[in-house]
């Protein structure tokens, strides 16, 4: 299939792009940065400067190229800035939207997030609700993963991947210099009964590379261990050499988890790493 990868560079965009090259397809990346080009092309796709801002321009690529697929693994975390972030799943979903449906494409794969469900004392389904009276500040957040996937909706099909808490390489759990791995290392993140559902990278470019054949519809896209506070963050915290956490009773709006039964048992995916300890404690 010709496909387009709008974040190619990102943390899953750059594992995802020789992924699919591999298979066979005929692939296009898509950067804001022009430093990243090489690094796409790389990877055995073409490489293409384009701001998912600026209609004109995702339209006139569109319209050029014709894909049966677009890839849709845009973030803008590199900074932590939720209104950005916000933004970015907002009106960049809703250009890249309008032009593939404007170039008649068929099919879209949108990285969306596995904590914005409404509170609940299990671990989250896909029948759940997200979560649309959350407070400030997790508000944005979640008003900005609404937007997009209501959007993605419009597309004749449309999969959405509600990842897991991401980790790896480049990600903010990187022990050499990700922005979470540095506040444990500073002793300022609490260890609580909240539960965190997490994913490799890795693990979430294969499904994204899976989810060319999948039905349309949210899945959660998360390992096969939801793990409290108190349990994960103290190993963590020791195979950073950082202190160990203060402990607190209690967890935050939206820290219940998720399940992966749905990609497991309907769609066949199996995570190559089932749980967060056989990778997030080698940093």
């Amino acid at each position: 299939m010709k496909i387009v990868v709008a974040g190619a560079a990102g943390v899953v965009g750059r594992l995802l792009l020789p992924m699919l090259t591999e298979a066979g397809h005929e692939v296009m990346g898509l950067t804001r940065s022009a430093s990243k080009l090489k690094q796409i092309e790389q990877s055995g796709a073409a490489a293409v400067v384009a701001d998912v801002y600026d209609r004109d321009r995702l339209s006139e690529l569109l319209a050029d190229y014709r894909p049966d697929v677009v890839i849709h693994q845009l973030t803008a975390l590199s900074e932590w800035n939720l209104a950005d972030n916000a933004r970015i799943r907002m009106e960049g979903t809703r250009n890249l939207v309008d032009a593939a449906l404007a170039a008649e494409v068929q099919r879209m794969i949108v990285q969306s997030i596995s904590w914005a469900y409404e509170p609940g004392e299990s671990v989250a389904t896909e029948k759940d609700r997200l979560d649309e009276e959350a407070p400030l500040p997790r508000k944005i957040s979640v008003d900005g993963v609404i937007a997009m996937e209501r959007a993605a909706a419009e597309m004749p099909h449309s999969v959405i991947l509600r990842y897991g808490a991401l980790y790896g390489p480049g990600t903010f759990y990187d022990g050499d210099n990700g922005m979470f791995a540095g506040q444990v290392k500073l002793g300022k993140v609490p260890a609580t009964d909240g539960r965190t559902s997490f994913l490799h990278i890795e693990d979430a470019a294969r499904a994204a590379l899976q989810a060319l054949a999948w039905p349309a519809g949210p899945v959660n896209i998360v390992d096969d261990e939801p793990v409290e506070g108190k349990i994960w963050l103290p190993l963590y915290a020791k195979s950073l050499g950082a202190p160990e956490p203060v402990v607190q009773d209690g967890m935050n709006r939206g820290e219940r988890g998720a399940s992966n039964e749905k990609a497991k048992q309907q769609y066949g995916w199996t995570p190559k790493y089932p749980s967060w300890r056989d990778q997030l404690l080698r940093t």
